[in-house]
Order: structure tokens, then sequence, then C-alpha cells
């Protein structure tokens, strides 16, 4: 077992940390917001009062933090990890942030610190029962070192070097926004219909995006959208989908049309819900085209 400080315990982080804890592991954990590490401490964790005081000692350092500007902030800001890090040592990056963070964090390490980027796909319930499919960025020996530290949070891909992981989650991401938008489009499609909307939802579960549809049924027929991947989160990551198609100058019009369909439903306030939550906006009069 290896001694690990867990940086970052918001809806995935926690359960993700928790999974190591019951793994064995030697944790200690650090958090923007205290509180939230509660949780951890009742089963055993440390806590750091900074990301630099959780590094003493640890074989790894796992981040998983909001996005690009969280995680160079927890690295390279004030009592930030870059500061206490060693030779030796291994900063593992679970964030969805895309390659051109994980690469820039990187080369700004101290010398003899390694790097592996190695985001995942799923929502609490699989971060929760160790069923996350985990994008391992990494040199072969890199990753050898990883592989017995994660084993307890999903399955593993080793994609790539440095970067691979975190490019492989924004392609992946491309197809998460077109499947919940593409869901949320036929069912309004049915309502014009005048079909019940129950056998709409049968039907669907026999498609394409039945997997999506299974995940968020439930929600859709209760209307209450609990958070298991936050819309807010959800646009972030098709923004820097777009982002990335405008850097290379690809057109990637569902990514776009999946991005605005999210940011019309942030707008109407549903960023702290679940990112299903976009399809009473596409399936409501806010999805029409002016008359």
């Amino acid at each position: 077992m290896a001694k690990l400080a867990f940086i970052g315990l918001g809806l995935m982080g926690t359960p993700m940390a928790t999974r190591l804890l019951e793994a064995g592991h030697d944790l200690t954990v650090w958090n923007r917001t205290a509180l939230k590490t509660r949780p951890l401490t009742d089963q055993g964790a440390a806590v750091a009062s900074t990301p630099a005081q959780a590094v003493a000692g640890a074989d790894a350092v796992i981040t998983m933090v909001t996005n690009a500007e969280a995680l160079e902030q927890v690295v390279l800001g004030d009592n930030g990890l870059a500061a206490a890090l060693v030779p030796g040592q291994l900063l593992i990056d679970m964030s969805t942030v895309g390659p051109d963070a994980v690469l820039s964090v990187a080369a700004r390490l101290p010398r003899g610190v390694a790097m592996v980027d190695a985001p995942v796909r799923g929502s609490v319930p699989q971060a929760t029962t160790g069923r996350l499919a985990v994008y391992v960025g990494a040199d072969p020996s890199d990753f050898e070192r990883v592989e017995p530290i994660l084993a307890s949070l999903g399955t593993l891909h080793h994609v790539g070097g440095l970067g691979s992981g975190a490019a492989t989650k924004v392609v992946v991401n491309s197809t998460l926004g077109a499947a919940i938008a593409a869901f949320g489009e036929a069912l309004a499609l049915g309502d014009d219909f005048g079909l019940d909307r129950s056998v709409v939802l049968d039907v669907l579960a026999d498609t394409p995006i039945a997997s999506t549809v299974e995940a968020k049924r439930a929600n859709v027929e209760s209307g209450r959208y609990p958070a298991n991947f936050k819309l807010s989160l959800a646009l972030k990551d098709l923004n820097l989908v777009n982002q990335i198609a405008e850097q290379t100058g690809r057109r990637l019009e569902l990514a776009s049309a999946s991005r605005d369909w999210l940011e019309r439903a942030a707008q109407a306030g549903a960023g702290d819900l679940d990112y299903s939550a976009v399809i009473p906006t596409i399936t409501t009069d806010g999805g029409r085209r002016p008359a």
C-alpha cells in the first residue's frame, strides 16, 4: 500500500478518496473548504492545512479539482504542491483540464518529480463503487507505478504518454454532450408528435443513446435533477472541447450545439443541478425557434 495525498474533495473527489482509503492506502487530504474533509477524517485520513503540507512523505499526490486554474493554484500557487514536492514523488492529476494545462504544469515541477494525467469517465455512483474508466497518460514506467494506486477506482486505460489521458477525456466529453442533447431533442420531438412520454422513454432505451437514457430516465420522469455531475462542469468540459477545436481549426458542429444547449440551461439557473437538467430547457418553449 502507498502513502498518498489527495487534493480536492468535491462530488467526485470524496468518493474517490474514500475508495483509496478503503483499499488500505495511508491517506492525507486537503480541500479548500475544510468542512468537506470530515467524511474522510472520520474514516482515518489525516488532514493537511495546505497542499504543500499534504505532500510530506507521500509516494504520490492526487489532484481532483474543478478546472485548469484550480490545478495551477494548488500546484504552483502559495503553499502549493510544487513548493514541497521532492525527486521521486509522483503527481497524478485526475481533473478534466485538457492536455495543454497538464503539460504546462508538468514543465514547472521540480526536477525529478514525475507527472501522470488520469482523468475519469463516470459520475458519483461509479466513483463510489469503483467502476470509473480511468484514462492514463504516462510513460510506461510511471504507468507501472500508478496502476496499483488507482486500481481500486475502476478500469485503467493506458492511452499514451503524458497529456494523452487529458486529450482522451476531451474526446470522451464531446460524446457526453451530444448524447444528452440528443436525448432532450428526441423527447421534444416526441412531445410535438403528441406521443406518450413513457412510451418514448421505453423506445429510446433501445437506441444508440440507451446508456444515457438509462442513467437519466429517473430524473426526467421525476422532474428532479440532483447533481451527480453538475451542469456547470459539463458546460466547462464542452467549452474545453470547443476551445481545442478552434485552436486546431476543426469544425465540431455537434460539440458546439451541445455546448449552446448547456449554456442556455446554465443561464436559466440549472448550473448546480445535474447536467441532465439541460433536458427541460430543450423540451420547453425555451427550445422553440422564435415565431
